[in-house]
């Protein structure tokens, strides 16, 4: 194995790094279709393993609650001056280790415990941190939730009118983990502000289309902005806060000391890498790939058979009905089943789903990741071949072979990280 992904460790510790070996391995022979998931630039990578980790920055900069801090300073003030760029934001809070946290912090700073928050149903395409009963957003706040329509499996902006009129929520908040089409955040700032509300968008998803202007802003429209940073943005895993000035106090208070302690600089560092890298032209390119591998994606396995959700994508993700009403199989069959032949995706509930979301009836596909490995349309056409033949037959021994050699053949032509390992350690990695 390359020291680029265990130097140092093997002798340290060979069972940490015989798994990272592994789990090398498994991300560059498989096909990696987790919509929330993404792989990010070597450039990335290494800075989330320098010495910034060693670093101890509580507060914020020029204002920090221990010595040494100058190095950290640079490094903050760099991720929040480019996301304040990329997003035309007036203010940017870096520090949230997660997507969660950034959402707790919002609620902290806009809300009093027993406020109503207004919050899409997680079994539409919602987030767990929208209101739902066992997180936290769900445990401190009055919920009143909403979703999509039934025939077409879309945000009804009508029907979110009507619901913010009978909850008089204090805070609106919109954004998805699993909706697969445009969202209207200036119909939703208009809903908010007839019933006195604010807005919280979490483009935790959508971020990178966002960044790209391949999807609509929400900043203009909304007082509060989250997105995670490890999605489309193709950064480190973490969260990111953007708001109006008028509220960035408030949120920084909320964020520490409200919610975390020390802020994780070696990751702050890796965001202001990844925004910078969000900040050139070529980011924008392979945002609109993303979208046209999702659009051909979603087509091939239509044509093949399959349902889709909503009857398409307009972004980077798509829901797949693979139960259909009893005729096809549950989301968890379909999960394992592609798994066995290195396809990997999540098991999803869809819409008005009959199904235990551990079961569920779809699955949620994205092209993020497959993106970034420069896989394009044609690539997008055999994999969506793939996957509706496991889903049709997903017992059958001989489509399962099949379909591994061809996974095989596509992620060969596709290695990770090309710049920084030779093509015999491409080759080896292959064929492990």
């Amino acid at each position: 194995m390359s020291d680029f992904f265990t130097a140092g460790i093997s002798d340290a510790d060979p069972l940490v790094s015989n798994a990272i070996d592994a789990e090398v391995r498994r991300q560059t022979n498989g096909l990696e279709l987790i919509a929330s998931e993404n792989f990010v630039s070597e450039a990335v990578l290494q800075t989330m393993g320098t010495v910034f980790t060693n670093k101890y920055a509580e507060g914020y900069p020029a204002k920090r609650y221990y010595g040494g801090c100058e190095f950290a300073d640079v490094v903050e003030n760099l991720a929040i001056d480019r996301a304040k760029e990329i997003f035309d934001a007036e203010h940017a809070n870096v520090q949230p280790h997660s997507g969660a946290q950034a959402n707790m912090a919002v609620l902290m700073t806009a809300l009093d415990h027993g406020d109503t928050i207004l919050g899409m149903n997680l079994s539409h395409g919602g987030h767990l941190t929208h209101g739902h009963p066992l997180n936290f957003s769900g445990i401190n706040y009055k919920v009143a939730d909403y979703g999509v329509r039934k025939d077409t499996e879309q945000i009804d902006y009508d029907e979110l009118q009507n619901k913010a009129e009978e909850s008089r929520p204090k805070l609106l908040i919109c954004g998805a983990s699993a909706y697969p089409r445009t969202i209207d955040f200036e119909r939703i700032g208009e809903i908010a502000r007839s019933v006195g509300a604010k807005v919280m968008a979490d483009i935790a998803h959508i971020a990178g289309l966002v960044a790209a202007g391949l999807h609509p802003s929400p900043v203009p429209h909304c007082e509060f902005v989250t997105t995670t940073t490890h999605k489309t943005l193709r950064g480190p895993r973490g969260g990111l806060i953007l708001c109006r000035e008028e509220f960035a106090a408030d949120v920084n208070r909320s964020v520490f000391p409200g919610v975390q302690g020390g802020p994780l600089i070696h990751i702050i560092a890796a965001k202001a890498v990844a925004f910078g890298e969000a900040l050139k032209p070529e980011f924008k390119t392979y945002q609109q790939q993303i979208i046209d591998n999702a659009k051909v994606l979603a087509k091939t396995l239509a044509d093949s058979g399959l349902r889709i959700v909503s009857g398409g994508t307009d972004n980077h993700l798509m829901l797949v009905d693979v139960f259909m009403d009893g005729k096809g199989i549950t989301g968890k069959a379909a999960e394992k089943a592609l798994d066995e032949v290195h396809i990997t995706v999540n098991k999803n509930t869809i819409p008005f789903d009959t199904q235990k979301p551990f079961v569920a009836s779809g699955i949620r596909i994205g092209t993020p990741a497959l993106t970034t490995r420069g896989m394009k349309e044609p690539e997008m056409e055999a994999i969506g071949r793939m996957i509706a033949a496991i889903v049709h037959e997903p017992e059958s021994e001989e489509v399962k072979a099949r379909v591994r050699n061809e996974v095989l053949e596509i992620t060969s032509r596709f290695p990770m990280y090309p710049g920084r390992l030779k093509p015999e350690q491409n080759e080896a990695l292959t064929a492990n």
